[in-house]
């Protein structure tokens, strides 16, 4: 077998799984004797209290990564938590509340008016069913049916993303633009809205001023998605470049309530947005806003304003260096702080550490896993580095590691948990064995077409993979439901490994394929899981595709 064979394979397989972790004992046994430990989640009866999460079996975490919705974002300001209990405390008119808040928000930011949503993306589905149907209850109650509405949406190709789904979900078609010929040529008398991903395309050629010229000159409303950047105020950076509304998530560097979103700019839309949203009977009902989370981020741009932004900021670097400090008493080991471009979205410093692991005998990408696994948990930016051999690393892996921490959710306490449960395991890293060895023998012959179906949490779906193969080597294509993409990776033995991915409207599905092969009559099987990403995981299984010679008709 050639010695490059594994590195054939891309780096979806690259480090350890969390799975394969466990199974190695002895290096979470010798985390333990670090300063980690490892808990059993059981379930049991609800603690109100600070052991709440445990109580379910649930083991929080320390957030060294940011303000991701998958670890919930970002923590609640003291003044959000309080006002969010106090309203929990009285009832009102939902209608009046909004009003109220509106005016507040106006004074606040200097935009024209504000309203409280579900979350970013629920205040750009409000903003389109605004643009569409207004205020008018008829045509309110036919969406999502857009005959004889407008139906069509704008948006330049560097915004064509996950989040448009936004506007999708109204039965919205998204007309995708790639230069100025193709933003004037896409409107129509179906134009609804226009939409733009706040980040660093929106001040070039497609950018929120040139878009907006258009879309004045046109009457259609522009949206800018700018979930994850700083509040900038009187006056907002996007509306003052011409954009109708901007959109902003509650639960990141606001630090409001998770489930809120932010929406800023003309009153009448946003008036319009609110009556679509709940608690009105409207398409928008299922994105329901309660007056806790409306109070909640209504408290938490108040405080916006009076926040010391450069002492969070010096508190931020105070703690990475505090890291730093603890981690360079390891011999080898250096680190760097990385500025945050222009760039409005997630605004932080970042500490960036780095090792040789063939000389500390630890990896990047193992440090990550560990600290994740063990107690304190924790979760980091990011990591680098795997081990030679296997199927993880080739057989000359990378042995260069990293591991990144971002302080920008960290919580006072957090950074000297992080700096003593690093310093512990570059300085005395467990004993890691070597990956086990590819598998041996001929690679089993997988070329043809497949007959696949993948079972998943929920349902199941019947696709075609047709592959070729030179020795262990495997390229091919996935036919999937809507969309067909490419195929790479490799067999070694009766193991296969591959990955593909399918278009999809503004991003990709991945799927990575781990299995064996099983020789059959019919001409052989192959059957394992498929790793989704964020969706998690499926069984597969694929059979030899069997071509059915017709006969003659008498």
């Amino acid at each position: 077998m050639p010695s490059n064979f594994w590195e054939n394979v891309k780096s979806p397989w690259a480090g350890y799984s969390r799975r394969d972790l466990f199974r190695q004992g002895g290096l979470l046994a010798a985390a333990q004797a670090l300063g980690g430990s490892v808990r059993q989640a059981v379930g049991a009866p609800l603690e109100i209290g600070a052991e709440m999460y445990r109580s379910i079996g649930v083991r929080p975490v320390i957030n060294a990564r940011g303000t991701f919705t998958i670890i919930t974002g970002s923590q609640t300001l003291p003044e959000v938590k309080r006002a969010m209990d106090q309203a929990s405390r009285g009832f009102v008119n939902m209608d009046e509340l909004m009003d109220g808040v509106g005016k507040r928000l106006a004074e606040l930011t200097g935009a024209e008016w504000g309203i409280v949503t579900a979350g970013c993306c629920a205040a750009v589905a409000h903003f389109t069913a605004s643009a569409i149907a207004g205020g008018n209850p008829e045509r309110m109650q036919r969406l999502p049916n857009l005959t004889g509405l407008k139906s069509e949406a704008i948006l330049p190709a560097y915004s064509h993303n996950v989040y448009d789904h936004a506007i999708r979900m109204l039965g919205v078609k998204l007309v995708v633009v790639h230069d100025k010929a193709e933003l004037e040529a896409a409107f129509n008398e179906r134009t609804a809205v226009a939409y733009i991903l706040a980040g660093p395309g929106d001040d070039g050629p497609l950018g929120t001023s040139v878009v907006a010229e258009a879309c004045k000159r046109h009457n259609v409303p522009l949206v800018v998605d700018a979930a994850a950047e700083i509040l900038t105020i009187n006056p907002n950076v996007h509306l003052q470049r011409g954009a109708t509304a901007v959109a902003y998530s509650g639960g990141k560097c606001i630090r409001g309530p998770q489930a809120a979103g932010l929406l800023l700019g003309d009153k009448s839309l946003l008036r319009g947005a609110w009556i679509n949203s709940a608690p009105h009977h409207a398409f928008g009902r299922a994105l329901k806003v309660g007056k806790e989370e409306i109070m909640g981020m209504l408290a938490a741009v108040e405080m916006w304003v009076k926040r010391d932004h450069k002492a969070e900021w010096a508190q931020w670097e105070g703690w990475l260096d505090h890291i730093a400090t603890s981690v360079k008493r390891v011999d080898g080991v250096t680190t760097k702080v990385n500025q945050p471009s222009a760039d409005l979205s997630n605004r932080t410093p970042e500490l960036i550490i780095q090792w040789d692991g063939a000389k500390l005998g630890i990896t990047g990408q193992e440090v990550s896993k560990i600290v994740l696994d063990t107690e304190p948990r924790i979760v980091v930016a990011g990591a680098t580095g795997n081990r030679p051999g296997g199927m993880a690393g080739g057989m000359s892996g990378n042995m260069a590691s990293t591991v990144a921490i971002v302080p920008y959710q960290m919580m006072p306490g957090d950074e000297k948990v992080v700096a003593d449960r690093l310093y512990a395991l570059l300085s005395k890293p467990p004993k890691i064995a070597a990956p086990p060895a590819p598998p041996s023998g001929q690679p089993a012959t997988v070329a043809g077409q497949w007959d696949l179906r993948m079972d998943f949490v929920h349902g199941s779906v019947n696709h075609t993979l047709v592959i070729e193969q030179d020795g262990g080597k495997l390229v091919g294509t996935h036919h999937g439901e809507f969309a067909s993409g490419d195929l790479s990776g490799a067999v070694a033995a009766n193991t296969v490994r591959f990955q593909s991915g399918l278009p999809t409207d503004g991003t990709r599905v991945a799927f990575q394929f781990t299995g064996q092969f099983t020789a059959t009559a019919e001409g052989g099987k192959m059957s394992g899981t498929v790793a989704l990403g964020e969706y998690g995981e499926a069984r597969w299984v694929a059979d030899k595709h069997q071509y059915r010679t017709g006969g003659r008709r008498g």
